[in-house]
């Protein structure tokens, strides 16, 4: 079996990617030279050069790539080599056009970026798995080797094709899923808009239609579509364990939120083994430091708790968004310490030299164009230092408080069309309410809705609109038994078929929250309702209302005015051991405080006033101890409290009672004992 650490790496990962064959090979010399300066541990070497090695077809070329995992090999870096099937030299294309993808509207891209791959398409896995081959063949047991890297961030930028590859393709997909048309029509609902399809061969992808398409089907196709890249990226890695033993294969995942919704995680976190994720900062005024954490949990859940690495983040500024600013200085550390206080076992970035030309050129890197006499480069510096003082933490995990729940098959199904109120984003709420629990002080643990929740105090439902009857009742099991659930509207509504469930809303959480709902209603844009508290205070909510009936539940709180003025809006349902609490309107930070503030108590997390707000502390255990991380995200010095005394790993200095964290600074403590 192989290892799920890169072979050979004694350190924590730091470097990024090398693309060596932008420059002359003058270079390289200085680019080793300068990244054994910075204390780089590892490199990812190859992973846009198939053009160049198979510059025509069956003609290779590995004299280059040769000489450069040597030169890394010689000077203690450690190589994680990419297969380079995210982008196919442009003979392929010439040869083979119809493996370019088709969109829905039946528009082929052409060649000229990256990733404009159709996935079905039986040239392009022929091709993919004869490179892999050659690669593997070749640098299988290289002593440089510390894992395998397939393809690039799939499903970016394009994860489904609609060409009549990807037809034949879904329908032998729908065959293995259903087993019958009879079973796809019943699934599907045809019988609605008179859809109904006699033989399985009558059915298209869901390509452009005069008004909105069958939405079962449109579910369907993004489960198609993700399954099928999933097919193509087991095909490599089943090729490189059988010719690379004992090596480590992974691929790139893009696992922010607001980042990547094509691919359903839950199910690539099984495949690949290690989890390595892409973060980069969505500079939109909000608070960057808090979707990096949540970026990271949620990554270290996919990859079931155990460590894993990320793989790509940026020094500095990027060049895709509207504005691109730059870090400010100190930045860059707290960013990558974030990440290795929640899991990760290192931090690599894109990438190792800053381009001068292509589509990234204004893309920060490591190296920048200014070179050594620059900002980023002393804290690239800086930064290899620290995280070679960090060693031990290697293989030890972060301790989670709460959990929420999440599911990207449910995220697709809510953003399909017609849904009652497109104000309503599930992203959205999974973002509130994870910053309220970040403001709280909580680590935070991500689950799939079928998941063994039993070691939570505390369990978060955002927004899952899709759930199926196992969620449900797992949901219910959990709050009989001692757990507190705290669930936002709309969800629980419909099954993995997008079936509304049978009897009233919300489906099968009705029991554990012991209510119904008898009819949503949204709000018209910009209008806001009031929500009175059994103290008198009131809260602000809006885009979302619904007229609920308590049907166990206590109302604790109560809509002051609107269209459900009088009713209940947030409810209270103690169900055997448990509690389970219902919100019913889209609160904002002050709203979704208080909530939690009661939910945190029935829970008995005790609140942990003594942290100061954007001071994240949190912890990583392990057989060779634990490890507290305190992140200072403000401008003033910030002491935090110490359960016991310990050593500060960057800075060799003892600590007792309480832990000052500079303004812009990082502390991580080996706690004694």
């Amino acid at each position: 079996m192989p290892d799920t650490t890169p072979r050979g790496l004694t350190r924590l990962a730091f470097g990024g990617d090398y693309n060596p064959e932008q420059w002359p090979e003058s270079v390289w010399q200085e680019d080793v030279r300068l990244m054994r300066e910075a204390g780089v541990t590892m490199v990812s070497v190859g992973i846009f050069s198939w053009a160049l090695l198979e510059p025509a077809p069956g003609e290779y070329d590995f004299g280059w790539l040769d000489r450069v995992i040597d030169l890394l090999h010689e000077a203690g870096i450690r190589v994680d080599l990419g297969t380079p099937t995210v982008v196919p030299p442009v003979w392929f294309y010439r040869a083979h056009p119809e493996a370019l993808p088709v969109t829905a509207d039946g528009v082929r891209l052409e060649f000229g970026s990256r990733g404009a791959i159709c996935h079905s398409n039986p040239h392009y896995r022929a091709a993919a798995a004869n490179i892999t081959t050659r690669l593997a063949e070749r640098y299988g047991d290289h002593p440089a080797l510390a894992m395998w890297h397939v393809h690039n961030e799939y499903g970016v930028p394009v994860s489904a094709c609609y060409c009549e590859n990807c037809a034949a393709h879904f329908r032998r997909w729908l065959h293995d899923t259903y087993g019958s048309v009879d079973a796809v029509n019943e699934a599907w609902g045809t019988a609605f808009w008179g859809q109904r399809y006699a033989a399985l061969d009558q059915i298209n992808p869901p390509r452009a239609t005069p008004t909105v398409g069958n939405p079962a089907q449109a579910l369907d196709y993004r489960r198609f579509a993700d399954a099928t890249m999933r097919e193509n990226f087991r095909a490599e890695r089943d090729i490189l364990h059988r010719l690379s033993p004992g090596v480590p294969v992974t691929t790139n995942f893009m696992t922010a939120l607001s980042q990547c919704d094509s691919v359903d995680y839950w199910a690539w976190g099984r495949e690949v083994d290690l989890v390595t994720n892409d973060h980069y900062l969505i500079t939109d005024g909000r608070r960057t430091h808090v979707n990096l954490a949540m970026a990271a949990d949620l990554t270290r859940s996919v990859a079931g708790g155990a460590p894993w690495l990320l793989l790509e983040h940026s020094t500095s500024g990027v060049n895709w968004q509207p504005r691109n600013p730059a870090k400010a200085p100190g930045q860059m550390a707290r960013n990558s310490l974030g990440h290795v206080a929640r899991g990760s076992e290192g931090a690599m970035f894109f990438q190792w030299r800053q381009s001068r030309r292509g589509a990234e050129k204004f893309h920060s890197s490591m190296l920048p164009h200014g070179g050594t006499d620059t900002r980023v480069w002393r804290e690239v510096v800086e930064l290899g230092a620290g995280l070679d003082a960090l060693t031990e933490i290697r293989g030890t995990r972060t301790r989670a408080d709460v959990a929420m729940l999440w599911d990207w098959q449910s995220w697709w199904a809510q953003n399909l069309d017609w849904r009652p109120s497109e104000d309503h984003d599930a992203r959205e709420r999974a973002d509130a309410f994870y910053e309220a629990l970040y403001d709280r002080h909580l680590t935070v643990d991500f689950a799939h809705p079928e998941a063994d929740l039993s070691r939570y105090p505390l369990v978060v439902v955002p927004a899952l609109y899709l759930m199926t009857e196992a969620a449900g009742n797992n949901l219910k099991a959990y709050v009989e038994q001692g757990g507190t659930l705290v669930v936002s509207y709309f969800s629980g509504i419909v099954d993995e078929h997008d079936a509304v469930h049978e009897g009233a809303y919300p489906g099968v959480l009705r029991d554990a929250l012991g209510l119904t709902v008898e009819e949503f209603s949204p709000l018209l844009q910009g209008e806001r309702v009031r929500v009175s508290g059994p103290d008198g205070s009131e809260l602000s909510g809006d885009v979302w209302t619904e007229f609920l009936v308590p049907r166990g539940a206590e109302t604790v709180w109560t809509y002051a005015d609107g269209p459900t003025a009088g009713r209940p809006a947030i409810t209270r349902h103690r169900l055997g051991e448990g509690t389970a609490w219902y919100v019913s309107t889209r609160l904002g930070h002050e709203g979704l405080d208080a909530l939690l503030g009661w939910a945190a108590e029935d829970a008995r997390i005790a609140p942990r006033a003594d942290l100061p707000r954007d001071v994240e502390v949190v912890h990583r255990t392990g057989e060779q101890g634990s490890y507290l991380f305190a992140i200072n995200h403000t401008a003033a010095d910030a002491k935090v409290p110490l359960e016991t005394s310990g050593t500060e790993l960057l800075t060799g200095e003892r600590a007792a009672g309480r832990l000052v964290v500079p303004a812009g600074a990082v502390r991580v403590v080996r706690l004694d004992g």
